[in-house]
């Protein structure tokens, strides 16, 4: 289990290192930005050139090539910056901090917020038969710079994503995604799938 250092208040360690643990304030753009309902914009606030949804893999093999993928194109968009990784308390997932404060997104979610980065995002988490979310990658993701945002909700079977023309271009494109455009106001849900 992770611990606090007790000389670095807001801070956890794991790894060998000390990581940030996040509060309202570095996710008040996401909160104020979004509303309830099935549009893009209940998960992404609308302040980004481009957005999609992603829909996750049905199968363990699919979805490590999944989350190989998406952490690859984030990681290209945004070398060298930290990024904020939100783990969702679901009550049965690894939310990586257990001991940590978390934040409230969304319909009064929690979430552990860590800054980080890539790497992290990738091997923090197991993916692991029985675990509610899919993959390794946490539930939500954005650089220091917000120049992006990754999230899926809570009961939802696909991530969605907001960010520049040629990053969801390059997730529109690769051929390990299953993604599609949205555009504001319109129903954000995957053909096929349902928003509960």
């Amino acid at each position: 289990m992770a611990a606090e250092d007790p000389c670095l208040p807001g801070r956890r360690a794991r790894d060998g290192s000390t990581w940030r643990i996040g509060t309202d304030a570095e996710v008040a753009w996401i909160a104020n930005g979004t509303s309830t309902g099935r549009t893009i914009t209940a998960a992404i606030p609308p302040v980004f050139d481009a957005y999609a949804t992603v829909v996750l893999p049905d199968s363990y093999e699919e979805q490590e090539k999944h989350d190989r993928a998406v952490s690859a194109l984030l990681t290209e968009q945004s070398a060298g910056q930290p990024w904020w990784l939100g783990y969702l308390d679901t009550g049965a997932d690894d939310i990586v901090f257990p001991d940590a404060p978390m934040v409230t997104l969304y319909s009064g979610w929690h979430y552990v917020l860590v800054e980080a980065g890539p790497k992290q995002a990738a091997t923090w988490r197991h993916n692991a038969p029985g675990s509610f979310w899919p993959g390794v990658l946490p539930n939500l993701m954005f650089p220091a710079d917000r120049s992006w945002l990754v999230s899926a909700l809570w009961d939802d079977d696909w991530s969605c994503i907001g960010g520049s023309d040629g990053l969801v271009g390059r997730f529109l494109r690769h051929p390990d995604l299953q993604a599609r455009p949205v555009a504001h106001g319109q129903d954000a849900t995957p053909p096929g799938h349902q928003a509960l």
